[in-house]
């Protein structure tokens, strides 16, 4: 590789990791306050919550990468532009197809880590997440013991606590059993205990009252109690997992679309081929984004004015890549025949990329044929 190549990848790296990592501070802090919401504010403890965001990172650092990547470009291309780097090179007789050339190792080199996300890391994520989230919906003690907060274990049933001590014991309770629309009944208590039989889960509530209303004559009838036993065993059923979710399968799998894995997944056989190219075609957007983003700011050359308009082209051409990337995989999911659609919009931003790269290799066509124009 040409020392210019080198100079200009490093350059290129270096801006990719900072903006990488911004990016994916910024997904995983939003995702990590929504996390701690469920999990710590529902009785979990930090390792599980720890444990979640990493596995959340995966999907995070698949949003943040080709994003990273355009960034990196039109940022190094402009400061290389401003300094009069690129005109330099440009002196030396290298054609701006010759410059992209380091871009294009560096988007391959940003698809290479793309495809290791899509194919392996985030299926594997993915699936122990789901397998963890299902654990803790299962874990009836932290659905129940949420402080200051009325919830809804079961249609029909209110819930709620004051504090929750050290020890164990539930302080103010309340507990609305509305199922039998005939007969209502409000529990509260002082204290109350969780205690776990063989087979089912026990409220124990200490200094208490139950409150039943009658609906048929509107009557309320009030009995205190010293000690009450209700259980809420059967209150918390979570539904077991069904199968796999298409987002977990591998891609293999996927592209075999079987009969088994579609009742397993609920997913037509076109969603699934579609889902297993999109996994090739995602990276392939990064070598697009970053070619983009450079074709971009070598239209026009250098100008003390900046290449804010360039910039302004190179967010509208990644705007419209995507939005037809939407299109190719609706077309692609209704007929599993078209899964080549998939890859129209990859092909589209290389087609862009060197139709501008071809453009700023005279970058004086436009303005010449403006002034005859002017002329005539």
């Amino acid at each position: 590789m040409a020392r210019f190549d080198r100079y200009m990848l490093s350059q290129l790296l270096v801006l990719f990791g900072f903006f990488s990592l911004f990016l994916v501070m910024v997904y995983w802090i939003n995702r990590a306050v929504v996390l701690f919401d469920q999990l710590i504010a529902n009785g979990q403890s930090a390792v599980v919550f720890l444990e979640f965001t990493a596995l959340s990172l995966p999907s995070v650092i698949k949003l943040a990468l080709p994003l990273s990547a355009f960034a990196a470009s039109v940022y190094v291309t402009n400061r290389m532009t401003s300094e009069s780097e690129m005109t330099a090179v440009q002196a030396t007789g290298f054609s701006n197809f010759r410059i992209a050339r380091p871009v294009l190792y560096f988007g391959l080199i940003v698809m290479l880590m793309m495809s290791a996300l899509t194919q392996y890391l985030l299926p594997l994520s993915t699936a122990r997440l789901e397998v963890r989230s299902t654990e803790i919906a299962q874990n009836m003690t932290a659905r129940l013991l949420t402080e200051g907060k009325f919830i809804e274990p079961a249609d029909g049933i209110t819930f709620y606590i004051r504090e929750v001590t050290p020890g164990g014991e539930l302080r103010d309770i309340f507990l609305a059993d509305t199922r039998n629309p005939a007969s209502q009944v409000i529990y509260t208590a002082d204290q109350a205990y969780l205690v776990k039989t063989n087979d089912d889960v026990q409220l124990v509530m200490v200094n208490g009252a139950a409150q039943t209303l009658r609906t048929s004559d509107n009557r309320l009838f009030t009995t205190t109690f010293k000690d009450f036993t209700y259980n809420i065993g059967g209150l918390l059923h979570v539904t077991q997992r069904e199968g796999r979710r298409a987002a977990e399968v591998y891609t293999p799998e996927l592209l075999a679309a079987s009969d088994a894995l579609q009742q397993e997944t609920g997913e037509t056989r076109g969603d699934l081929i579609t889902r297993a190219h999109d996994r090739f075609a995602q990276p392939l957007l990064s070598v697009v984004a970053s070619l983009l983003g450079f074709a971009a700011l070598m239209v026009g050359g250098f100008s003390r004015f900046g290449v804010w308009r360039q910039i302004v082209v190179a967010i509208f051409l990644i705007i419209v890549v995507k939005a037809f990337e939407t299109v190719c995989i609706n077309i692609a999911s209704k007929n599993p025949a078209l899964w080549i659609m998939v890859y129209a919009p990859s092909a589209l931003g290389l087609l862009i990329s060197w139709a501008l790269l071809a453009a700023s290799q005279r970058p004086y066509l436009f303005k010449r044929r403006h002034k005859q124009g002017a002329t005539a």
